[in-house]
């Protein structure tokens, strides 16, 4: 037996190295450039940890420099993007490399807009951490978390800090003939009605959203301006029903660590978590619960085990504030305080997308918004506006 198995070994082992000898006198017999081709084709793409490691840093640096597009003297301070130092195993594909090319140059009108109405940044801070990553042949996916920074410049004197927010994205990776990887496509993968991101070109519209469109008369709140000069209305921080101090204090605690008391609907249906995050920032200032049915948009709820409707939709937020009297509306974004509340409309359809709250606002006037889905700290209303012109915007005295 042990000698019938040898012989049989030998066998193979000669079948082999005659096939592998025929193949190289085959590919010697092959112009250079045909075995070249073959060589390229049998390349099989490699994701290691090396190459995940690549992945991350330039995912880094697409985002570090649509950041520092916005920051005073960020991009000049350096003689080329930080995309442009990556070359041979991974590295951006010419398509996408013009894309963020005419990125960089709408992210540097947005900078003017900026300026124009008074808000600038001194430096920014920019890391993303790599999520994830699938490969599938010649494909490979890599989910990724930003989490930028950006100092305020004292150009009025009483600008906060800083502002920061925290932004998902979906990279796609192409392998090439010789198994290196281009990084052929970015998806922001936070909710629609997360809305653009400070240093997020603008995206070209999908069309109208349908509407949500509710059985009986609902109240239905003006829209407010978002002209800068706006008419005083003062706002009484102290001594009320309400804890408005609370209310920014909350939000600001949670805005990026969420509270584990309430449930995150972050990637459920298109809403992401926005309202519920409201809701949640004003119970710690002293909304009361109006418990009932969840439909009732009469009716406001939420814990960890059970929300209303009104406590997590956006629109059905809006209803109940205005029927239960706690909101006033407001002419003017500008006008809003500290606890106040805003809401956009992107596509202007009638059904409102997203809810921020203010949690401080400027001596001279500016209102700066947190909120989630993406998670942001601190964005003043100049820089909302500036990345969503065309929104219709709902302001609301809490």
């Amino acid at each position: 037996m042990k000698s019938s198995n040898k012989g049989r070994t030998r066998s193979r082992a000669a079948i082999v190295v005659a096939a592998a000898a025929s193949v190289a006198a085959g590919a010697a017999l092959l112009p250079a450039a045909s075995a070249a081709a073959a060589t390229a084709r049998s390349t099989t793409p490699v994701v290691d940890q090396q190459t995940r490691a690549t992945f991350q840093r330039l995912a880094d640096a697409v985002f570090t420099d649509r950041t520092d597009a916005l920051v005073d003297g960020g991009q000049s301070a350096r003689k080329k993007p930080l995309t442009k130092s990556f070359s041979g195993d991974v590295k951006l594909s010419a398509a996408l490399a013009r894309s963020e090319n005419s990125a960089l140059s709408s992210l540097d009108r947005r900078k003017a807009s900026l300026a124009a109405l008074g808000e600038r940044y001194s430096k920014a801070d920019t890391t993303v951490t790599l999520n994830s990553t699938r490969v599938q042949g010649a494909k490979a996916e890599a989910e990724v978390t930003e989490t930028t920074t950006l100092t305020y410049k004292k150009v009025r004197g009483d600008e906060p800090g800083s502002t920061g927010f925290q932004a998902h994205h979906k990279l796609t990776f192409t392998a090439d003939a010789r198994g290196d990887w281009q990084l052929t496509g970015i998806r922001n993968t936070d909710p629609a009605a997360a809305g653009i991101a400070v240093n997020q070109p603008a995206q070209p519209s999908t069309g109208a959203r349908v509407a949500r469109v509710a059985s009986g008369p609902m109240p239905k709140a003006p829209r407010a301006a978002t002209t800068r000069t706006a008419p005083a209305k003062a706002k009484k921080l102290t001594g009320t029903t309400f804890n408005y101090k609370a209310m920014a204090t909350y939000a600001e605690k949670y805005w990026k660590n969420y509270n584990t008391a309430y449930p995150n609907f972050n990637g459920h249906g298109a809403g992401g978590d926005c309202t519920n995050f409201v809701s949640q920032s004003l119970k710690a200032g002293g909304w009361k619960h109006v418990p009932g049915y969840v439909y009732d948009y009469t009716r406001w709820f939420g814990n960890a085990e059970i929300q209303s409707d009104s406590f997590v939709g956006v629109n059905e937020w809006s209803w109940f504030a205005q029927n239960s009297k706690r909101t006033t509306s407001l002419a003017y974004v500008y006008q809003m305080d500290v606890g106040d509340v805003l809401q956009m409309d992107f596509n202007r359809d009638g059904s409102k997308d997203h809810t921020m709250i203010v949690t401080y606002r400027s001596p001279q006037g500016v209102p700066y918004l947190t909120y989630h889905s993406a998670n942001t700290y601190r964005r003043s209303l100049a820089s909302i506006i500036a990345s969503e012109p065309n929104s219709y915007y709902y302001a609301y005295r809490t």
